[in-house]
């Protein structure tokens, strides 16, 4: 089988991935396949920190805006998107370049693991979304680690949808979740050249994220919070960092101000476990971005795409 060519643009929220990438995009004539399981969802533009019009700079993007937030979406329908995306684009003769900071989209899109769609026990859901609510997420996490703690382990407290999700595979299959993914594990369809952008000088990471909250609160992220909590139906949005943790200044129970730190804190400890999903992969080459610009970076990205031998692989098509 012949392996198609893909670069790989990954790390933490606020690390720049969406700039060095389309800067990459520009150099090479290549489209951009997000892999952000939030900037799925329409009219969720500032919490998820979805790419302007501007911010693309002319860089055609895939995966992005195209989901109602009522709507459920799994990794599973992520992987078949994302695969018809990059057929898409090589057979134009462009370069797939894939973008984002979800982990779990990109580790098992590259890697080729199909998940069995089984269909949700409502019941059970409803049952352990009450007892998330009652008890909180780490009640969850100890029920799930129980039978997998394997899958326990990765899984954070606050990732309610994925620890809910897994519980159910277990309840309603008699399988868990870390089984399942080991045996859907194929070959992979592609030789990828994985770029990570990370910073030596993690306090550095955490004054950018500080930062863009600063500059999404000036943008409006107050105001769409609110809309999004008008709509009872968005029960995925609520759960997006960005919303959740204003919540409790709608409720009148926190200060704006208390909220503004505890969203910063959220998003640092985001970016914590993003990095830590991603240094598990070696495949990874790490650009330091502590004293880099975009344009510095995508200098070094080059370098390395050049050497993997990802652009011999377009063979004669034009990149």
């Amino acid at each position: 089988m012949t392996k198609r060519p893909l670069v790989a643009i990954v790390g933490p929220t606020a690390s720049g991935k969406t700039a060095v990438s389309v800067e990459l995009a520009k150099r090479l004539g290549a489209e951009i396949v997000s892999a952000d399981s939030m900037q799925i969802y329409k009219r969720m533009e500032i919490a998820t920190a979805k790419p302007t019009e501007a911010e693309m700079g002319g860089v055609r993007h895939h995966l992005i805006d195209f989901l109602e937030p009522c709507e459920s979406f799994s990794v599973a329908r992520y992987c078949e998107l994302a695969l018809l995306a990059t057929e898409d684009i090589l057979k134009r003769g462009r370069l797939p370049i894939l973008c984002g900071g979800t982990g779990l989209y990109v580790t098992s899109f590259i890697d080729n693991i199909w998940f069995e769609e089984n269909a949700p026990s409502e019941d059970l859901r409803r049952e352990l979304t009450r007892l998330s609510e009652e008890q909180g997420g780490q009640r969850l996490l100890s029920i799930l680690r129980e039978f997998d703690p394997e899958t326990a382990e990765r899984l954070h407290k606050n990732n309610i949808t994925r620890i809910i999700r897994a519980i159910e595979v277990y309840r309603t299959t008699g399988v868990t979740m870390s089984e399942l993914q080991r045996k859907s594990r194929q070959e992979s369809l592609f030789e990828p050249c994985m770029i990570g952008l990370g910073f030596d000088d993690r306090e550095l990471l955490y004054q950018r994220i500080n930062l863009r909250v600063d500059r999404m609160l000036e943008a409006g992220l107050l105001e769409e919070a609110e809309r999004v909590f008008s709509e009872p139906q968005l029960k995925t949005a609520v759960q997006a960092i960005g919303y959740k943790e204003l919540k409790p200044y709608f409720d009148g129970s926190m200060s704006l101000d208390s909220c503004i730190e505890r969203l910063k804190q959220s998003t640092r400890h985001y970016a914590k476990r993003q990095l830590t999903w991603f240094r598990r992969d070696k495949r990874i080459h790490w650009i330091m971005m502590d004293r880099l610009g975009t344009k510095e970076a995508a200098d070094s990205a080059m370098k390395i795409i050049e050497d993997s031998g990802v652009l011999e692989l377009m063979g004669d098509k034009k990149v």
